[in-house]
């Protein structure tokens, strides 16, 4: 059976405050400067704003959904739990880092796809004011790299990323002074959902087709993260996202037509048993670096002949892919522990780390006069 971790993405997740405490987290604000000048700017515009649409101020509940082609962010608002999400305001991203896919480690650039909630609120931030998101959330802290996954992910003013969501200073303050006052009326948990594209724009939609066409793993992501835009779409209101122990999200209240159309993930291949060895102590300073056989020049040699080898193995349609792999060099010299941290598709990188384990063995590190274990990240081309 499956065990699902039920996430605090959820919409309506809520703390309680006491009578007369409503405005406590607003108040805490305008104790710092520059939420406290953002309010003054922008309170009695928005106030006005929410009339003209028939909403209620202050704002009771809010949804944040970022669409990163598009470089768009909207602003949803609702007076109630169960009253539909009217959408209050688009925002233009003003630049977007990285390329289309989830982040997976750190500095890779990526913004985040997924289903997030904002966490943090920092008034002195170094790009005037910024809300951060819960990356890695509980799916990300289970396919991305486990050591070097990455953080700090907000949405800021400045105009400026690199792997953020960057709008300008006079839309942070706007969305700054909102989040504060729909979390003093407790809504503890704003969702913030990050799609790659806009899934209604045929340009956009085509784009991410032609760019999953290729990599089956990143077309079931972008598929499941497509459900929730279209239950969205179709009911104002957002479903239960939780995640399963393999860091899949599953959905409860999807729309049935919606849910049938949900893809079903092909069955796995049984993983191979690859070397491991529990290594106690790794060092990241060394008096001698790992030496390959015959040196430098021979382990490059070597992975070029390998890429050559192992290209056969490639997706159809795919000529030329640019992987990294992590080892340890063991203290006896051998190449252990293969990881990779950029390949192809799951059979493909699975076939290269078997090939990968026949590696001849190496002179170990050297430290204070004795071998020790160390880390290696090596990056080398497969190609037709």
């Amino acid at each position: 059976m499956r065990t699902l971790v039920l996430s605090i993405f959820l919409c309506f997740s809520f703390y309680s405050f006491g009578q007369g405490t409503q405005a406590s987290f607003v108040d805490f604000q305008r104790g710092f400067s520059r939420p406290s000048v953002a309010m003054q700017n922008k309170l009695d515009t928005l106030q006005k704003q929410f009339l003209a649409k028939g909403l209620q101020w202050p704002v009771k509940f809010m949804y944040i959904r970022s669409f990163k082609y598009d470089g768009q962010l909207e602003v949803w608002v609702s007076n109630g739990r169960k009253e539909p999400f009217k959408l209050f305001k688009t925002y233009r991203v003003c630049a977007m880092a990285g390329s289309l896919g989830p982040k997976r480690m750190e500095g890779d650039y990526q913004v985040p796809e997924g289903f997030y909630y904002i966490n943090e609120f920092n008034p002195n931030s170094n790009y005037y004011l910024s809300l951060g998101i819960n990356y890695p959330n509980t799916s990300d802290r289970i396919l991305s790299d486990p050591v070097r996954p990455g953080g700090d992910i907000y949405i800021h003013g400045n105009c400026v990323t690199v792997g953020c969501i960057p709008i300008n200073d006079q839309q942070i303050e706007e969305l700054y002074t909102l989040a504060a006052h729909a979390k003093s009326s407790g809504q503890d948990f704003i969702p913030v959902h990050i799609f790659p594209v806009r899934y209604s724009n045929r340009r956009s939609a085509d784009y991410l087709a032609e760019l999953t066409k290729k990599d089956e793993k990143l077309k079931i992501f972008a598929s499941k993260l497509e459900a929730v835009y279209d239950h969205f779409e179709a009911t104002h209101q957002l479903p239960v996202i939780m995640t399963d122990n393999q860091g899949e999200y599953q959905f409860d209240g999807l729309t049935k037509k919606i849910q049938a159309a949900q893809p079903v993930a092909k069955p796995r291949k049984a993983s191979v048993h690859h070397r491991q060895r529990v290594i106690t102590q790794l060092v990241d300073v060394v008096l001698q670096w790992p030496q390959f056989q015959g040196g430098g020049q021979a382990f490059l040699k070597y992975l070029d002949q390998l890429g050559k080898s192992v290209s056969a193995s490639l997706p159809q349609g795919v000529t030329k892919a640019n992987v990294v792999v992590e080892f340890i060099v063991d203290t006896d010299g051998v190449p252990t522990n293969f990881k990779m941290i950029q390949g192809v598709n799951e059979a493909f990188d699975d076939d290269l780390i078997t090939v990968l384990e026949q590696m001849p063995q190496w002179e170990p590190a050297i430290l204070d006069g004795k071998p020790v274990a160390k880390k290696l990240r090596q990056s080398f081309v497969v190609s037709k």
